[in-house]
């Protein structure tokens, strides 16, 4: 019916899935820019340079930097050749927990073959940034089955104001798509807009190890958050759904079109939603702080 991350056993590991150095277009040095994602107090991060022919097609070994206490996750932002989406670009695809030989796209590869090479060698692959760049409800089945959709985008918060990608999400899964979904920083560090630290997702696994990261965040044992924690989810099918969170001042159960609950205070902490008539197959939480920040829920399958 639904995997939460909050009664499975270990604790909650703090990364980024969608980073950016030197070996594509980011500002700094692999070095560097894990040494800001640990000092900032990230468990873990996954290095995504974008895998193209100008850059010579990087998956960038980032295990030298694994350390006690931070680790990393191999991956990449893949890219189609030829096909482009319905709006004339190349696909972008989120894949993290590629092995270091993964092959490069071939000049005939669709984004669906890609995803789905993707998928078979054991990535989580999410649909990267669909407002961003303009990815239609028509790419997206088109793309096939894929783990998430990155909802939260931090890069695209300053460079187009199009960094979320919740109205499509919504859409698929009011047609009964079931995908999980995501939050990353995209940083590139390239200018001073501040794309560092926007967007995270937060991994329950019992220990940092990347493959138990990498199986928790395929089983969607996690929530995305550019703020607010979300402590606990407890779903009692067919009757309710009770939430503990950080401080907040809204926490919403939101589901298919317009089907809805919420809870508004200061400070508040707890919240009970009852199901009955929902009129919705799915449910999932937000939580939003006095920053604005927030915290999203995977969606909860209630049949």
């Amino acid at each position: 019916m639904h995997s939460l991350p909050f009664a499975q056993p270990g604790r909650f590991w703090k990364g980024n899935l969608h980073t950016h150095c030197t070996a594509s277009d980011g500002r700094y040095e692999l070095s560097e820019t894990c040494r800001r994602y640990r000092e900032a107090g990230y468990d873990f991060v996954s290095i995504t340079d974008h895998f193209l022919p100008r850059y010579d097609f990087p998956l960038t070994d980032t295990r030298p930097y694994r350390a006690d206490g931070f680790t990393t996750i191999l991956g990449a932002e893949l890219h189609t050749i030829t096909e482009t989406t319905e709006l004339g670009s190349i696909w972008h695809i989120l894949a993290v927990g590629l092995p270091l030989d993964f092959a490069p796209p071939l000049a005939t590869e669709s984004a669906a073959q890609l995803t789905q090479r993707a998928r078979a060698a054991g990535a989580y692959v999410a649909a990267a940034h669909p407002r961003w760049y303009g990815l239609t409800e028509r790419d997206l089945d088109a793309l096939g089955a894929v783990d998430a959709i990155e909802v939260f985008n931090g890069t695209a918060v300053d460079h187009n104001d199009n960094h979320d990608s919740w109205e499509i999400a919504n859409i698929m899964l009011g047609r009964g798509r079931r995908y999980n979904v995501c939050a990353t920083d995209d940083f590139h560090g390239r200018d001073e807009r501040g794309d560092f630290g926007l967007g995270w997702v937060h991994v329950k696994s019992e220990t940092l190890e990347p493959g138990a990261l990498l199986a928790a965040l395929k089983a969607g044992h996690y929530y995305s958050s550019t703020g607010p924690q979300i402590h606990d989810i407890q779903v009692t099918p067919g009757a309710s759904v009770r939430v503990r969170c950080s401080p907040a001042n809204r926490i919403f159960l939101t589901g298919k079109a317009s089907a809805s609950r919420a809870v508004f205070g200061s400070g508040v902490t707890e919240a009970e939603f009852d199901l009955r008539n929902l009129d919705s197959p799915f449910c999932r939480i937000t939580v939003r702080d006095d920053r604005g920040g927030r915290a999203w829920s995977n969606p909860i399958w209630l049949a």
